[in-house]
Parts: structure tokens; C-alpha cells; sequence
């Protein structure tokens, strides 16, 4: 890489941290959110033990967070288009406040599983508007606003295990408050920091989500995160249970795996993408995670295999995702929040069956089948993308353009 262009890439990822007050206190919020993901990891097997439930009867916890999110995802334009940007995102935070605490104070699975449901409803509001506010209120241009957005998310996704381990090893219940008093903090920001912004001219349609999906690129790439979601939530909700290690040594391995995902997510993502285009560099990924949730398969008795596949997953996992988002974004004719929440529905629909399914297959069936059925969706997605990669031809120079 000649000197140029890698001065070049450094000022592009300097500018991309330099934003107006009002997008880091978003950004704060958003590492919080994304640490509510990653929060209950180090925590699974605990709560299967203290209150006799099988690992997919606590993988609902995953999945009644992703469903909800998903579902109210198709509310959060018409919604946040009458609320406005700033009470959207302190209705999202506040929800999210509620839910935790009580789900911390809850004494069944079940009361849990519904909670965290509640949980989700505020992620939806907040997760839909946040990237949307981000790209809207940045001073750098969409791409490099992106590029800030995954950075807060990787920085949440790989400090949520960590807090999440040393909560959790105090007591199962921690990690749930913990989160209630972060977005506390988060909440008192966005009320006293954050600036108004002026709502869209016109309100946005109930129907606007579904009217994105119509546009082939943007559904393609919502059925690919579909499928690849069934391998990223095997890994999440499923493998804690595999590593035979307490609260904080998952906290570490997550650490490890959240860490990867962050820097590859700001550093290595862009690279890619200008040097082999967005298509080819997120099938390549997608084809090595496959591979990585088959390795997981055939060696899920030893411990240390699913350890250092979880870590190393994160690498490439990192890439993905801020390559899938920069595309969605570009991918069909409408606003970005429009585009991002019709993206996110169809996207965490995967995200809501698979946790459960990865702990009833491994019930059914053994221990590795759940890694080799979510690798063969990953590769599905593969497939599938590689099949109706002529729907997204004009992404690449629509980035650049930016």
C-alpha cells in the first residue's frame, strides 16, 4: 500500500471521529444498548442452573429480545417521524431502563424471557433512530458516519461480556441492573445534551418498511443477514454453554471475541471494501465464518476449540458487519431509517428463531449439530448472495461517491 493512500485511510478514520457533541452522546448511548447484547452471555449457563431450565428454554431470552426488536422495527419511522429524532431515542432509552430493572427483579425464567421482550421494544425505538441520527447529525458523510456507529457498537458488543462476567459472578441478577443504571446515565445525556432535531416534512407510513423490501437489493440483503444471524446466535446463545468456564472467564472470551469485532469493524472493513468491493469482501467473510461454525461442529467436546473459534470469529464477523450496513444503506431509493428498520426486521427474525433452535437441536440431536446447521444457513446466505449479487452492481460507486 503506497504511503498516499495510507495517509489517506488515516485521515479518513480520524474524520470519522470527529463529530458535533450531540452524535458522541448518541454514539455513548448506543455502546450501552450494544452491551445489553452481550451483557446476559457470561451469564446463561448461571441462570439455567439457579433456576432449572435447559439451555433453550434460557436461549429465550435471546429470542424475545430479537423478535420484539424485529417486529417493532416496522413501527420505529412512523413513530419516530411524529415524535421526533431526540424523543424517540429518550423513549427507547427509557423503556429499555423500565424492563432491565425488572427483569433483574424477577424470579422465573419466563417472567425473564417476557421482560427482556420489553427489553427489545425499547431497543427497536432507540437501535432504528440511533443509526439514523448518527448519519443525519455527523459532520464527516454517511460512509464515515457508519464507520463511528460500528466502532460504538463493537465497543459495546466487547465490553458487554466483560461487565456482563464481573456483574454476573457478584450475582446472575447484576448484569440486569447494570444495564438499567447505564442507560440512566445515557438517558440524563440525550435529555440535557442532545439537540432537537426538526422532524421530516412529512410523517412516514406505516406501509414505508415494506415498500423498502421491495427493492430486490435491499431484500437480498436482509435475507442474507436472515441467514447468517442463525450462525451469529448459535455463537452467542449457544457455545457459553460448551466452554465450561464460570461468569468471568466468559466475560473474557467475549471480551476477546467483541474486541476483534471492533477493530476489523473501523479498520479493516473500509480496506476491503475499496480494494475487492462490498459483494465480493462480504461473501469472502461469510465463507470463513461458515467454516468456523463447521470447525466448532466437529470439535464442540473440547473446550478450548469453541474458546478460540468465538474469538477468531469475531475478526471476520467485524468486517461483515459494517460492509452489510454501509450496503443496506445504499441499497434501495428511501430514507435511511426506513431502510435500516425494513433491513432490521427481516434481519433479527433470524436472530429470534435461532437461539432457540440451536439449544433444542443440540437437545434433539448432540452438541455439534446446531454449530454445523448454522454454518450450512451462513453458507445459504452465501449462496444466496452470490446468486442476486447483480441487484447491488451500483453500491460500491454509490459509497465512493459519498
Amino acid at each position: 500500500m503506497s504511503s498516499d493512500s495510507q495517509y489517506q485511510d488515516l485521515t479518513q478514520q480520524q474524520s470519522a471521529f470527529r463529530q458535533p457533541l450531540s452524535v458522541w452522546v448518541i454514539a455513548f448511548a448506543c455502546v450501552i444498548s450494544f452491551m445489553g447484547i452481550g451483557l446476559v452471555d457470561p451469564i446463561l449457563p448461571a441462570i439455567a442452573k439457579k433456576m432449572n431450565a435447559t439451555p433453550s428454554q434460557v436461549s429465550l431470552l435471546f429470542t424475545s429480545y430479537n423478535l420484539v426488536t424485529g417486529i417493532a422495527m416496522l413501527i420505529t419511522g412512523f413513530v419516530s417521524s411524529r415524535l421526533g429524532t431526540k424523543w424517540t431515542l429518550v423513549a427507547g432509552v427509557f423503556i429499555i431502563i423500565v424492563f432491565s430493572a425488572l427483569a433483574g427483579n424477577s424470579n422465573t425464567i419466563n417472567a425473564i424471557v417476557w421482560l427482556r421482550g420489553g427489553w427489545g421494544l425499547g431497543n427497536s425505538l432507540f437501535l432504528a433512530t440511533a443509526l439514523s441520527a448518527i448519519v443525519g447529525l455527523s459532520a464527516s458523510g454517511a460512509a464515515k458516519a457508519i464507520i463511528f456507529y460500528e466502532a460504538a457498537l463493537g465497543i459495546g458488543i466487547a465490553v458487554g461480556p466483560l461487565l456482563g462476567g464481573e456483574l454476573g459472578s457478584i450475582s446472575w441478577r447484576g448484569p440486569f441492573f447494570g444495564v438499567s443504571v447505564l442507560m440512566a446515565v445515557a438517558f440524563l445525556f440525550l435529555l440535557f445534551v442532545m439537540p432537537n432535531v426538526a422532524k421530516p416534512k412529512k410523517p412516514i407510513k406505516l406501509s414505508a418498511p415494506f415498500k423498502a423490501l421491495s427493492y430486490p437489493g435491499l431484500l437480498t440483503l436482509g435475507v442474507v443477514a436472515f441467514l447468517y444471524n442463525f450462525g451469529f446466535f448459535t455463537l452467542m446463545a449457544y457455545s457459553p454453554y460448551l466452554m465450561e468456564l464460570n461468569e468471568r472467564g466468559l466475560g473474557f472470551v467475549f471480551f476477546g471475541w467483541g474486541l476483534l469485532l471492533a477493530i476489523t469493524s473501523v479498520f479493516v472493513a473500509p480496506r476491503l471494501q475499496q480494494r475487492y468491493g462490498t459483494v465480493t469482501s462480504i461473501i469472502s467473510v461469510l465463507s470463513i465464518f461458515a467454516v468456523i461454525l463447521l470447525v466448532m461442529g466437529i470439535g464442540s467436546s473440547v473446550p478450548a476449540i469453541i474458546m478460540a473459534c468465538v474469538v477468531i470469529s469475531g475478526f471476520f464477523l467485524g468486517i461483515n458487519n459494517t460492509l452489510i450496513t454501509t450496503a443496506v444503506m445504499e441499497s434501495a431509493p428511501v430514507e435511511r431509517s426506513v431502510a435500516s428498520a425494513a433491513y432490521s426486521f427481516v434481519r433479527f427474525l433470524g436472530g429470534g428463531i435461532s437461539p432457540w433452535l440451536a439449544g433444542k437441536l443440540a437437545e434433539m440431536f448432540n452438541p455439534s449439530v446446531p454449530f454445523i446447521f448454522g454454518g450450512a444457513m451462513v453458507l445459504l446466505g452465501v449462496l444466496f448472495l452470490a446468486a442476486r449479487r447483480k441487484h447491488l452492481a451500483g453500491i460500491d460507486s454509490a459509497i465512493h461517491h459519498h
